[in-house]
């Protein structure tokens, strides 16, 4: 039997699956519409390769890649480029940025795809390199490019590839359904990730409460002969899924709080990016569809959508029979960690794992917060050992020297400590509140450190012209005094 290790913490909730999950999965028409934001991770705006008036195939790149830390985007399907305009982005500040419109044509023409016949005889850098021009990244939530992950940093002996199917957040099933309908292309995509990080062993997890994936990935197992693969069922406890509770579960080993799970000798990746790197190297397709769960009292049929990346969050819903009477919030997530939107025409971005339309009854009305009782439950629950409620005292008061010695940056926002508190405090609003703040002065400092910079080379700059033109006046003194006394004698 396969040895399990808890981890600290965590909170026993209802899963909320069966209501999409019980339906077949669905692939989402061809969208009307494809929205692309330009903004990337470093906050700047790409430069869109495409002009309004133009007419771009499925598979076309549209936004060029930015380092490694930017991949491509890709267009999901064919049409014409209405414009380039603000639109309301995947966000949860709710601001607008440019973006990239297409109306679809509706005939999903495609460039041509090429894939890798035998992938076992390519080097790892040039996997690496197809997997980054594919525009893959972590599909579990965080959209981290994935081509870093897989070159960790030369000096950590990876020897276990972690594939994280533990869907431990309520409503979300779309990683369940992925391992029900495509169980090869996800093993496939984790026997291309052992052969790029040379590792010989992979554990696949599962939550428990998840028994059709399991069965449905221990058939295929069987039948292509995956025996490099362990899948494990793990208990359902919230959050299990995040990477470093995972780790410790199958492993036993913790990922330093600052540090990358590399260090450990691990390498984790979610299962629908497995799947997705599968794709793109036997099939050339890069990453331009994901399935999302749509789900919640506020929408009429529930289920997982195979959907185009870019898709309006408005056409979803509407092919999950729109809304219902009970609608009360948008959330793009889960109800933990997800965050809510101002409206629908938001588009389905690479990271988009679920759309939640909240009912009534799911909606957490506005609860007047009371005084802190120090309880201790929510140091109980938290899954990173930190001290949420003095965490919450320094937040408030915009101590961040203090919060900073109670390992802020380490809060992963679960949500667990708002769950568990009495008093109704929403510790994780102030949490992330004290991390703007953090940044904003971090910005702050690095500007300073700038505008210092930049004088204290002025300065040096205006001493060395000094001293140049002092040089010169004296060489000239020099060269007159020189020619005066030639001339005398």
């Amino acid at each position: 039997m396969f040895k399990l290790w808890p981890f600290n913490g965590g909170v026993h909730l209802p899963t909320h699956r069966q209501e999409s999950s019980t339906a077949p999965l669905s692939i989402a028409p061809l969208p009307q519409k494809l929205i692309y934001p330009l903004a990337r991770r470093n906050g700047r705006n790409a430069k869109s390769l495409v002009v309004p008036g133009e007419r771009v195939l499925k598979g076309q790149v549209i936004i060029p890649a930015d380092g490694t830390m930017n991949p491509p985007v890709h267009a999901a399907s064919s049409g014409w480029v209405s414009g380039i305009e603000q639109r309301l982005l995947p966000h949860p500040s709710g601001f607008s940025g440019s973006c990239v419109v297409i109306d679809g044509d509706g005939m999903d023409e495609a460039v041509a795809f090429q894939g890798v016949s035998n992938y076992a005889a390519m080097e790892s850098d040039d996997l690496r390199g197809k997997i980054h021009a594919a525009g893959i990244v972590g599909l579990g939530g965080a959209g981290f490019p994935t081509a870093i992950k897989i070159n960790p940093p030369r000096q950590f002996n990876v020897e276990i590839l972690v594939l994280n199917g533990a869907e431990c957040e309520p409503y979300i099933s779309c990683d369940d359904s992925l391992l029900r309908h495509y169980a090869h292309e996800v093993l496939g995509g984790a026997l291309i990730f052992m052969h790029i990080l040379r590792v010989a062993r992979c554990l696949l997890a599962v939550e428990e409460d998840m028994p059709e994936a399991i069965a449905a990935l221990e058939l295929a197992k069987a039948e292509a002969g995956y025996g490099h693969i362990e899948i494990v069922a793990i208990p359902a406890i919230y959050p299990t899924g995040g990477e470093k509770q995972l780790i410790k579960v199958l492993t036993g080993r913790e990922v330093p709080a600052d540090g990358i799970p590399a260090q450990v000798g691990v390498v984790c990746h979610n299962v629908a990016t497995a799947a997705a790197v599968h794709k793109a190297i036997t099939a050339g397709e890069p990453l331009i569809s994901r399935i999302v769960t749509v789900t919640g009292q506020g929408v009429r049929k529930p289920q997982n959508l195979l959907t185009r990346i870019g898709t309006p969050i408005s056409e979803l819903v509407e092919q999950c029979g729109g809304y219902t009477d009970s609608a009360q919030r948008l959330i793009m997530g889960g109800p933990m960690m997800g965050f809510a939107l101002a409206s629908d025409d938001v588009p389905i971005s690479k990271s988009t794992n679920c759309i939640l339309v909240a009912g009534q009854a799911e909606v957490v009305g506005e609860k007047t917060p009371m005084p802190c009782i120090r309880c201790g439950a929510c140091a109980t629950v938290c899954p990173v050992n930190l001290l949420p409620q003095q965490l919450y005292w320094y937040s408030r008061a915009s101590n961040l020297e203090r919060v900073m010695d109670y390992r802020l940056p380490d809060c992963i926002e679960c949500g667990c400590c708002d769950v568990v508190c009495p008093s109704h405090i929403p510790l994780v609003q102030y949490f992330r509140a004290a991390k703007s703040k953090m940044a904003e002065k971090e910005k702050e400092r690095l500007k300073a450190d700038h505008a210092r910079m930049r004088y204290e080379a002025r300065v040096a700059r205006k001493a060395q012209e000094q001293l140049e033109k002092a040089e010169s006046a004296r060489r000239k003194k020099e060269l007159l005094a020189t020619a005066l006394s030639t001339s005398k004698s």
